[in-house]
């Protein structure tokens, strides 16, 4: 690969706007005396999806966000997925549990106001975010939801500091810190997305495709 072709590749990784990409390829590009990639935008998009680099979707007029298509062909693209997985199990097959009675009863107890109600639309939205996830379909948007699930479950649901029992205030602790950390996990998913083996990241490369011809 000549200079040119790695700086042009490398620096779609940078987090910038599409202006700014565009600004700093082409002052690459003039260093390495390479031409600009406005006037060889396809062949850009064709030199980096040989390398199996990122490339991006970029649209002037507008200055979106970059969309990220990934097409290398190693076996870290299986990470993301993997995690997606693991990830979305606990919310799927819990989920169900929402509609019994017992789970009913047992947050009107902790104190859920409009428990028959809530608890049902709990179940609902962690089903249709863990679904979202886990097939990296709007991934971003079915990590809002399971934030939006995750909250007030946590906030009614696990309040340690109010138990009397030690052994019970220790569970309840425990259960408030997992659902901390799953709030952690859906908020990574809802800044970076569902990774290259989604459905979200398929229609992505159908819209840099488009773009690019």
């Amino acid at each position: 690969m000549s200079n040119h072709e790695n700086v042009q590749c490398v620096a779609v990784y940078a987090p910038v706007s599409a202006k700014r990409l565009v600004a700093i390829c082409i002052e690459l590009a003039q260093v390495t005396h390479a031409p600009s990639i406005i006037q060889h935008r396809s062949a850009w998009f064709a030199t980096c999806t040989a390398r199996g680099m990122t490339t991006v979707s970029l649209d002037l007029d507008n200055e979106r966000p970059t969309h990220p298509i990934v097409r290398s062909y190693d076996a870290t693209r299986a990470i993301p997925l993997a995690g997606r997985v693991l990830f979305s199990a606990i919310f799927l097959l819990s989920a169900p549990h929402h509609f019994t009675e017992q789970s009913i009863s047992y947050a009107a107890a902790a104190g859920v106001p409009l428990a028959s109600v809530a608890v049902p639309l709990a179940g609902v939205i962690a089903l249709l975010g863990g679904l979202s996830v886990l097939l990296g379909f709007k991934a971003k948007l079915g990590a809002w939801m399971l934030v939006v699930f995750l909250v007030p479950v946590t906030l009614f649901m696990h309040r340690f500091w109010g138990v009397d029992d030690a052994q019970m205030a220790q569970m309840q602790m425990i259960n408030f810190m997992k659902n901390v950390a799953l709030v952690g996990g859906a908020l990574s998913i809802a800044y970076f997305g569902a990774g290259p083996l989604s459905i979200d990241a398929r229609i992505a490369r159908k819209q840099v495709t488009t773009h690019a011809e």
